[in-house]
């Protein structure tokens, strides 16, 4: 069994290695909704400057949500602050190599790169460089040392607030209270929605059908080098797109486990190459919604090979080599963008307040650049060095001026179609 030790002095309102140490109060008990990997590296941060702190998540298990995630300098900055040392390293060590080009890669149905546009990410950062997690994984990571404070099973259903605190509500009808509730329940908040009702959930449209295949040296040597730079789009006049992108990594996962965290639960990954097929808004080439979500999963498979048939055998093998049995579905929802709210006991991090269409890689780090930002900021008001509300409106307001502009530009409906679109961030 995996011991870590969270030192109370550790200051999370810093760079790691800059500043000074500081006693964090015990006195504030933050609530977060949500064991995603928003949640979870909140909590990781907090419990690291020792501020007290629960996880409210509806799953009674890790279920595979996700396959492969692209992780850039921001997210890779905010894991470092939030985690342990060695289940950093563990999240380093189990990421991919760094690319040779670090670039979204535009392909031809026939395999000619007919293109390529960079990540809308920060600069590439050699101390945290581009690279991609296998999402499970990093969520089994940022679950070790938490288990006192991660309660599965238990699903919000709303909550109440006043100016002495707030009081979580449990579908068994159980309430906990706290002095800070974090929504980090996803696009479908219950919070949000009782926080801020007026801020749809917009059906973008887009179908999607998501696929792994095993991931051998003969595939490798078969298939053009560009998959491997980063992510790569295949598109044909039918405005079909398949997405592609490689999950291996630097050290196999039982190996570095047993190095740096023995005892964790973590399930070993082989490498894998994940694919993606969308087809535009008002297509007639998938099902309808019910019937591809029950679909068996050697029907969803057919359906995927019916859209590629007429390409080149080596990028209509990327499907071909599917494992059925991977096959997932995805409706591309996002949010709107909210109208400035007040600051209160409530607030909210990743998908809860800006879920976004998933065109340029970012919803998965904007996650995590709120966890750690909310951590220092929660931080601070425990320590006494800023009132509580201060803080939480001051993380709102950066969150507001760092995320709504990427989430404007991914929501734009020619970055989930136009493989060359770049947007205006102003």
């Amino acid at each position: 069994m995996i011991h870590l030790t969270y030192y109370e002095e550790v200051d999370v309102s810093t760079a790691p290695g800059k500043g000074t140490a500081g006693y964090a109060a015990k006195s504030l008990h933050v609530l977060i909704v949500g064991g995603g990997i928003g949640g979870l590296c909140l909590a990781q941060g907090l419990r690291k400057s020792g501020v007290s702190c629960a996880v409210y998540e509806s799953a009674p298990e890790v279920v595979r949500s996700g396959y492969r995630l692209h992780m850039n300098s921001d997210g890779g900055r905010a894991l470092q602050q939030c985690l342990p040392e060695p289940l950093y390293e563990l999240y380093a060590q189990t990421s991919t190599a760094t690319p040779r080009r670090a670039l979204m890669v535009h392909f031809d149905r026939l395999g000619n790169e007919v293109g390529t546009r960079p990540h809308l990410d920060p600069p590439n950062d050699p101390v945290r460089p581009h690279t991609a997690v296998n999402r499970r994984t990093l969520r089994q990571i940022m679950m070790v040392g938490l288990k006192d404070v991660l309660h599965l099973g238990r699903t919000a259903t709303g909550f109440t607030a006043d100016g002495d605190g707030v009081r979580l509500l449990l579908a068994d009808g159980s309430s906990v209270t706290g002095d800070v509730l974090v929504a980090a329940d996803g696009i479908n908040s219950v919070i949000r929605r009782q926080l801020l009702p007026d801020v749809p959930v917009v059906d973008s449209g887009l179908r999607g059908l998501y696929a792994l295949a095993p991931l051998t040296d003969e595939m490798v040597a078969t298939l053009p080098a560009g998959l491997f730079d980063g992510f790569a789009m295949i598109s044909d006049p039918k405005g079909t797109l398949l997405v592609c992108g490689a999950y291996r990594p630097r050290r196999p996962i039982a190996e570095a486990v047993a190095d740096l965290a023995p005892g964790a639960e973590i399930d070993p990954v082989g490498p894998y190459l994940m694919t993606g097929l969308f087809t535009p808004p008002g297509s007639d080439v998938f099902p309808g919604d019910a019937e591809l979500w029950s679909a068996s999963a050697d029907a969803r498979h057919n359906v995927m090979r019916a859209v590629v048939d007429d390409w080149h055998p080596v990028m209509s093998g990327l499907v071909e080599r599917a494992d059925p049995a991977t096959i997932i579905p995805v409706t591309v929802r996002h949010l709107e963008q909210a109208e400035p709210w007040p600051a209160s006991r409530v607030t909210l991090l990743g998908d809860a307040i800006h879920a976004m269409p998933p065109a340029y890689g970012t919803g998965g780090n904007l996650a995590l650049r709120d966890a750690a930002s909310l951590a220092r900021a929660l931080t601070q008001a425990a320590r006494g060095q800023v009132p509580l509300l201060e803080a939480i409106g001051a993380y709102e307001a950066e969150m507001g001026a760092e995320v709504f502009p990427i989430l404007r530009a991914a929501s734009d409906p020619r970055a989930s179609t136009v493989p060359e679109f770049l947007p205006d961030l102003q």
